[in-house]
């Protein structure tokens, strides 16, 4: 097999995830705090009770784009490759270079206003006060997951109807 590849791992909620964002959130606030408004802990693995794949999901949040240039200046020196937005505006992605003893992590810097920071906020809360959703998102991952279970795209393109679904009920 030339490249490896990483299975799709569904694993149960785990209440430590909540701790882990808060060590990597300290973490954020020392490198970059004082250019950026929050730190919110968004994706799966913010929703109690919900299985996920066991990456915690960070959503730094700038005023703006002004700032943007200095937080990838200062994260640079601290090991970490800005990525771009990869096809989701309003959402800066950035890349650890050597592992810093977290568990996985996704570490977005996204403005206040923006469209991709603003729907993993609307999904999270819609998630966290509708147990029904969290059932129901959960079945569709663990069902996705056993049948794309070495194909990570798929598994994602997968959800995407869900997860449009709770967001136009989550924005309107």
């Amino acid at each position: 097999m030339a490249n490896s590849v990483i299975p799709v791992e569904v694993v149960p909620y785990n209440p430590g995830w909540k701790t882990e964002f808060n060590k990597i959130k300290e973490r954020m606030l020392e490198m970059v705090g004082d250019l950026i408004l929050s730190v919110e802990h968004v994706g799966s693995t913010s929703v109690e009770g919900l299985s996920a794949k066991p990456i915690i999901d960070l959503d730094l949040v700038m005023e703006s784009y002004t700032v943007l240039p200095e937080i990838i200046e200062r994260f640079q020196q601290y090991g970490y490759r800005h990525r771009g937005n990869q096809g989701i505006e309003g959402r800066e992605v950035f890349e650890r270079t050597a592992d810093d003893g977290f568990m996985n992590y996704h570490l977005y810097v996204c403005p206040q206003d923006g469209k991709g920071y603003l729907e993993h906020i609307a999904f999270r809360d819609y998630l966290r006060t509708h147990p029904s959703a969290v059932e129901e998102y959960e079945q569709v991952k663990l069902s996705l997951a056993r049948q794309y279970r070495y194909d990570r795209e798929a598994y994602t393109e997968g959800k995407t109807e869900f997860v449009r679904s709770i967001l136009d009920k989550a924005m309107h």
